[in-house]
C-alpha cells in the first residue's frame, strides 16, 4: 500500500466534535494507506440521526451504525486511471461508544473504519467467512503498516 494514488478527498464534519482530534490530514493520511487506485471520495462525520436515517433509507436498518459506505461505480470494471467514487459516512455517536467498549482510542477507531470503508469502496466485503477473513487481513495489515494495533484483538 505504499505507492501514493491520486486522490481527491473532501472531509465534512456536520457533526464537529471529533474534528480538532480526527483531522482532515489524519484522515487523508488513512484513505491513502488503503488506497488500491486513484479515487474521488467523501468522508463524512454524522450524528447518530443523520447515522440512522441514511441507514435506514439505504439498508433498511432502523439504528445508527458504525460506518456506511455508498461505492458509485461498485462493481464496475474501472481502467487504470479511472477513480473509485464514495462517501464514507462515520457515526461520531457509534464511533464514540464503540472506542470506548472496547477499549481503543478514538484515533485508533476510526482509522479501522476509515480503512474499512476504504477497502468496501473498492470492492471488498465480508458476505463470507473467506472474504471476511481476507478484508480483515487487509485492514490489519494497512494499519499495522500506520502503526496501529490489530483492530480485530481481543
Amino acid at each position: 500500500m505504499s505507492i501514493k494514488n491520486k486522490l481527491s478527498l473532501s472531509v465534512q464534519y456536520p457533526d464537529a466534535r471529533l474534528q480538532e482530534s480526527v483531522t482532515r490530514q489524519k484522515v487523508r493520511r488513512w484513505v491513502q494507506a488503503a488506497l488500491l487506485g486513484p479515487a474521488e471520495l467523501t468522508v463524512r462525520f454524522v450524528d447518530a440521526e443523520e447515522g440512522r436515517l441514511l441507514n435506514r433509507d439505504y439498508r433498511n436498518k432502523d439504528y445508527a451504525t458504525n460506518v456506511l459506505t455508498f461505492a458509485y461505480n461498485e462493481g464496475e470494471e474501472l481502467a487504470d486511471d479511472e477513480p473509485t467514487r464514495a462517501d464514507i459516512i462515520l457515526c461520531t455517536d457509534v464511533l464514540e461508544q464503540e472506542s470506548t467498549e472496547q477499549k481503543k482510542t478514538l484515533e485508533e477507531h476510526a482509522a479501522h473504519l476509515i480503512v474499512h470503508g476504504v477497502l468496501h469502496a473498492q470492492g471488498y466485503d465480508h458476505d463470507d467467512d473467506d472474504q471476511a477473513q481476507e478484508m480483515e487481513q487487509l485492514e490489519r495489515d494497512i494499519l499495522a503498516a500506520m502503526g496501529y494495533a490489530d483492530p480485530y484483538a481481543e
